[in-house]
């Protein structure tokens, strides 16, 4: 499968049956490895009359990771199989033995289905009686009904008939109409229904929704009764069966359920639009420290700041900034909003501005208030996860053009967020380097500084830091003027660090 990645941009998983369930596992699989490749490949599974696979919390860690849209569950109208295993496994077990035989003889050989006539009327009643009950007992729960369950579905579900396809994606809908559907079905029905998918792809090819099939006058006001009408046509059910109730409202249910991620998605832009004010007074108050007389800039100034009104209010608007993009992020992540929600370059370029321009006064407060003391430093004890989250955003964004073209003058924002915080790192070990008594551990503080100053001086040539880094007095100017004398002093002593001398050398520690 690793090899598949350098030869082509997509791949399929698709199985029926158990095939199904194994096709499921290989796509979370291969999508759980894809994480670590920076590439845009696609991954799709399509399951016919797959058994269920996990849990809830399987089904919310898929959500979460933002895989439901790649997976599609295919399922007959009365295939008893995809229910399964909401029944409890012991009172299953008998009825499998004679089941799964016969499917299996089936598959190979379509001339075996008449071997279903030697299974009892009465065993296949009762098997179907057992699943149904389960089903029921379960669907009747509501939106609580995914507690203690050992199986829970995820992804997208087609329910094929005679009639159409209805295609749901909310676990609580799926549930109800794998129930009203089997409730129509016989005990032969249930149990040949999971042989006949190639009949039922082949039915999508020329089945077409259409309003044609009612009578003008039995046709709904609104378009919105228009559609579930048309999905409760297509799923089989008419407006005279015992079903038809609560199979309607478990359409409306999923509508509704369907609609709520992009209102979401639209009233989050609206509350974007009202926080933009927060953000250019924080804009403003960056371009006032810049230009200030003390010569501080933007990170020093707000790490040094005494109290003030404005200081106050950038302060607040920093916490704001952070309650809102902490709400966007549980929204995507408790399934509030669309799957591509993270791809999208509006919130994606949002982000990162937010992350440039903000983090530096986190990292600023964190440095003022002593955390550093009691945690540790800030990359690896102070972070917030919201910055790691938006880190891989922009990793994953399609970048379009040439993105490598050289600056000509210095970035508005420093183009590492967590620039100061490397900045606080490095002068904590010139610090120490000064009084550490062991000679390897002093030369391994020497090999993170040198690597240090490297990185930040690649940055300052290529313009990718804003001019609040090569203020007077920042802490960059401090580190600057730091490891300066530090290395003068090293003249006495050219014996020990030879290589920091000449300017050469090498080394095994990184910081970036």
């Amino acid at each position: 499968m690793r090899e598949i990645t350098s030869n082509s941009k997509s791949v399929v998983f698709t199985g029926h049956s158990v095939g199904g369930t194994v096709a499921s596992l290989s796509a979370l699989w291969f999508l759980s490895c894809l994480q670590s490749l920076p590439s845009s490949f696609s991954v799709i599974c399509v399951t016919f009359g797959s058994p269920m696979l996990g849990n809830e919390s399987l089904s919310k860690a898929i959500l979460q990771e933002r895989w439901g849209g790649n997976f599609l569950h295919v399922v007959a109208q009365h295939d008893i199989v995809p229910r399964l295993l909401f029944a409890p496994s012991d009172s299953l077990f008998p009825y499998l033995c004679s089941f799964f035989p016969f499917w299996h003889s089936s598959m190979s050989n379509p001339s075996f289905k008449q071997l279903l006539a030697q299974c009892p009327d009465e065993m296949q009643a009762q098997f179907l009686h057992i699943v149904l009950n389960s089903l029921e007992a379960l669907s009747a729960g509501g939106l609580n009904s995914g507690q203690g369950n050992l199986f829970w579905p995820f992804g997208s579900y087609i329910f094929c008939t005679s009639k159409g396809s209805i295609c749901l994606d909310n676990a609580v809908s799926v549930i109800k109409m794998l129930h009203l559907m089997l409730a129509k079905s016989s005990p032969s029905s249930s149990i040949e229904d999971h042989l006949n998918y190639e009949n039922y792809v082949g039915q999508v090819y020329w089945q077409i929704l259409s309003s044609k099939n009612f009578q003008e006058d039995d046709l709904p006001d609104s378009s919105y009764e228009v559609g579930i009408a048309l999905a409760l046509q297509s799923s089989d059910i008419t407006p005279c069966e015992a079903v038809s109730g609560p199979a309607k409202d478990c359409l409306k249910l999923a509508k509704q359920m369907g609609r709520t991620p992009s209102l979401n998605s639209a009233n989050l832009a609206i509350a974007l639009s009202k926080i933009t004010p927060l953000r250019a007074q924080i804009e403003w108050y960056k371009v006032t420290c810049d230009d200030s007389d003390d010569q501080m800039g933007y990170y020093d100034s707000f790490k040094r700041r005494g109290a003030s009104k404005k200081n106050s209010k950038i302060n607040m608007n920093r916490h704001k900034l952070a309650r809102f993009w902490d709400d966007v992020i549980s929204m995507l992540e408790h399934n509030q909003l669309p799957h591509d929600f993270h791809k999208r370059s509006k919130w994606v370029n949002a982000s990162q501005f937010y992350k440039l321009l903000v983090e530096p006064l986190d990292i600023a407060e964190y440095y003022r208030s002593g955390e550093h003391l009691k945690k540790g430093h800030y990359m690896e004890h102070g972070r917030e996860r919201r910055y790691k989250i938006f880190d891989k955003w922009w990793r994953d964004r399609k970048v379009e053009g040439n993105p490598g073209n050289s600056r000509s003058k210095f970035a508005s924002l420093t183009q590492d967020s967590c620039f100061w915080a490397r900045v606080e790192e490095a002068r904590d070990w010139l610090n120490r380097v000064r009084s550490e008594g062991d000679t390897r551990t002093q030369s391994l503080l020497w090999e993170n500084i040198e690597k240090f100053d490297q990185y930040a001086r690649g940055m300052v040539d290529r313009k990718e830091v804003s001019i609040d880094v090569l203020a007077k007095n920042s802490s960059y100017n401090l580190f600057v003027e730091e490891w300066k004398d530090l290395k003068s002093q090293l003249q006495l002593f050219p014996p020990h660090f030879p290589s920091l001398l000449d300017g050469g050398g090498s080394s095994s520690l990184t910081i970036l």
